[in-house]
């Protein structure tokens, strides 16, 4: 499954950045978002190496919590085998 993840810009380098999640970190393209007034500490989703929207910090919180319950489920149906 290949999704958008949030993460958050730690800095930026012209149209690139170092972002990080969950103790993570990788550089993304900022292409899509070079008119964004985009800011170390902002929130972006990621997706094959870009980021491709500009999120609140509370909408990131809420993409992780689906994520952690989707990975609970997960692990909870491949101990029921």
């Amino acid at each position: 499954m290949c999704m958008a993840v949030p993460m958050q810009v730690m800095q930026i380098d012209g149209l690139s950045a170092r972002c990080e999640a969950k103790g993570v970190e990788r550089r993304l393209g900022l292409v899509l978002l070079q008119h964004e007034d985009l800011r170390v500490g902002d929130m972006v989703l990621a997706h094959l190496g870009q980021a491709v929207q500009k999120i609140s910090h509370e909408q990131a919180r809420e993409a992780w919590a689906l994520f952690d319950e989707m990975l609970a489920a997960e692990v909870a149906l491949q101990a029921g085998r």
